[in-house]
């Protein structure tokens, strides 16, 4: 049954959602959990915890694995995590993203004539971030070896059975792979013909990566042979990848294509432990990554919806669907403008944006009849005891941020950039998201990303190199905050989830698709939250999506980034009823089957001493427990 018959429902009725069957069937599970983007990637999770690792262990396995696999992303690529160490009780957060290069500077791109850093090839790199995030994680958190955790991904390397999602979009992406020599080599595997990519069901080998990948491990091996503590080992791989050889070979082939990335740039760059941000709704204190994401935003949300009774509005009703949408609105034009890395100047105020006095005050903005296509960013600083710096630079873009007016600016028509195949395209490429948890009481939860196809890959390390620059901006007028310099991490879409209830783990969730993460996490929480759905459930209920925002990734054009005011994404079978009513509003739609990325979750269940796992049916998400 689709959720489109519990929306109609509850349109009329307050109630809270009933069970509901689903496309794929919940995961349970008393010892363990482990899902994420490919079976093939969870069953690594899946034999790890059968040797007796760790959630950590099962879930960095869980992301080589992905990496290796080309699940939207490589090797290359930015791990984001969130920890639940239950020694400490604490969630901890794991910034592995890595940073702009030696020479990545504004004047440097606008020379190239770009608006926006390139969506693809050597000067869309960061330094890489997941080799390190996974040596990182499992040194300090985990409980085995390198050469333990990596061996199902080597064994992947030396070839699997490649899916027909990975080996299809190698064959739509084969005119850029060519472009770039180390990525024909590995990718086109039948050049000159026909599909030049590999079939589905092909073994398709990596020779290139998995010889880098035994380099690692061998460098934990002699360590260990030396005395080493299991601890130093592993970082003695970190440091063969960033400093040794595996380095020496990825700049080379990074240069050689046209990129800016430096021995001293990966020398210098090290994964970042760090506080994560939390407010509480209702009870439930959730849990994000600093402002150098776009998770902040989920928070700055919830903190507006708790002014409101969303239940009895009932699940996508017109007014629920409004609410969230002028509220995710409120939040975007926040975060478009306010956040960036906090260890660069000029200072986000994040503890105002983050108060619950400041989300009334967003909040009191919203009215009921219509949307507001006008919405700019606010005013937070007075919410922390500071005088707005930026005032003349908001006005200059036509916002006051004096928030009791009211601001309109002119709309802009998606039908006129963009269709919208290709824009939501854009929306939900990349990335992947891993969750885990054990009877121990460890919880991961980790969205990693970069190097999607079509990835540059850097010499012969196999590894195909970060695409995240085109997150950072040219022009301080849009983000004064995110203005690319080198050593600076760009604000990322990356943005995974978890929860805690009475002290204890609730939920711990994530998903990819750029800007629609957050949007989709959002109504996830509040579908188990307020509606009392399943996990799995959630996963599959159908999202709305707004287009209100500027565009993290995509073309080089500001066109191709404005925000679409008023575009809102629906179901495909939302009723007429509240389509009318959304139209009186001003609202332009589009509707598609799928409304969301691929969700992941686990819901903690301690009445029963049970996880119950959520894996979407959006793609080829997977899971599996014990």
């Amino acid at each position: 049954m689709k959720f489109f018959l519990i929306a109609a429902l509850l349109a009329t009725c307050a109630i809270p959602a009933i069970a509901q069957t689903t496309q794929k069937p919940p995961l349970h599970g008393k010892n363990w959990m482990a899902i994420t983007g490919k079976p093939l990637a969870a069953t690594a999770g899946a034999m790890i915890f059968s040797k007796g690792g760790n959630a950590v262990d099962a879930a960095c396995a869980m992301l080589a694995s992905t990496c290796t696999m080309w699940d939207v992303l490589s090797w290359g690529g930015e791990t984001q995590a969130l920890i639940y160490n239950p020694k400490t009780k604490k969630v901890i957060a794991i910034n592995a993203m890595g940073v702009a290069p030696t020479g990545a500077t504004v004047d440097f791109f606008k020379s190239k004539g770009y608006n926006f850093p390139p969506e693809y090839g050597p000067l869309a790199a960061t330094t890489p971030g997941t080799p390190g995030g996974i040596c990182y994680m499992l040194a300090n958190y985990g409980t085995m070896s390198l050469a333990q955790v990596l061996a199902p991904a080597m064994q992947l390397a030396a070839g699997y059975p490649i899916e027909a999602q990975t080996a299809n979009s190698i064959e739509k992406y084969k005119d850029s792979i060519k472009q770039w020599a180390y990525s024909k080599k590995i990718f086109l595997t039948h050049t000159g013909e026909k599909r030049e990519a590999p079939e589905a069901g092909e073994i398709f080998v990596q020779k290139d990566l998995l010889q880098t990948l035994t380099k690692m491990v061998e460098a934990e091996r002699m360590a260990l042979k030396k005395g080493k503590t299991r601890k130093d080992a592993i970082m003695a791989a970190f440091d063969r990848f960033y400093k040794g050889d595996i380095a020496q070979e990825f700049v080379r082939g990074s240069k050689e294509q046209g990129g800016l990335i430096t021995m001293q740039d990966l020398a210098k760059w090290k994964p970042v432990e760090e506080e994560p941000l939390k407010v509480n709704y209702k009870g439930i204190d959730v849990y994000k990554l600093q402002q150098w994401t776009q998770g902040p935003m989920l928070l700055q949300s919830l903190n507006i919806l708790e002014n409101f009774d969303l239940k009895s509005m009932g699940y996508n009703s017109p007014k629920y669907i409004h609410t969230i949408y002028q509220t995710m609105s409120l939040a975007f034009a926040d975060r478009d403008f306010y956040y960036g890395d906090p260890r660069f100047p000029p200072a986000e105020p994040i503890k105002g944006l983050l108060s619950k006095d400041y989300a009334k005050q967003r909040a009191s903005l919203i009215t009921f009849d219509k949307n507001n296509p006008g919405i700019g960013p606010g005013d937070p600083y007075p919410f922390e005891g500071k005088t707005n710096p930026f005032v003349q630079l908001l006005k200059s873009r036509g916002f006051e941020p004096d928030t009791s007016k009211r601001n309109f600016a002119p709309t802009h028509d998606l039908r006129n950039t963009l269709g919208m195949t290709e824009y939501h395209e854009k929306l939900w490429m990349g990335t992947t998201s891993v969750e885990a948890a054990d009877k121990e009481g460890w919880v991961v939860s980790i969205t990693p990303s970069g190097g999607w196809l079509p990835a540059c890959i850097a010499g012969n390390t196999g590894v195909g190199m970060s695409q995240r620059m085109q997150s950072f901006v040219l022009d301080s007028t849009l983000n004064p905050f995110n203005v690319v310099e080198p050593g600076k991490r760009p604000r990322v879409t990356l943005t995974p989830t978890m929860a805690l209830k009475d002290g204890k783990p609730y939920l711990s969730f994530a998903v990819q698709g750029g800007d629609t993460q957050d949007q989709n996490l959002l109504q996830f929480f509040l579908n188990v939250a307020e509606f009392g759905m399943t996990v799995q459930q959630a996963t599959e209920a159908a999202n709305i999506n707004t287009n209100q925002l500027w565009l993290s990734l995509g073309g080089m054009k500001n066109d191709d980034r404005k925000p679409r005011p008023g575009n809102i994404l629906l179901h495909i079978n939302t009723p007429e009823a509240i389509r009318n009513e959304l139209q009186k509003m001003g609202y332009i739609m589009t509707f598609e089957d799928r409304t969301s990325g691929p969700i992941n979750a686990i819901y903690f269940d301690w009445k029963h001493g049970s996880f119950w796992g959520g894996s979407s049916n959006n793609g080829e998400d997977y899971g599996i427990g014990w």
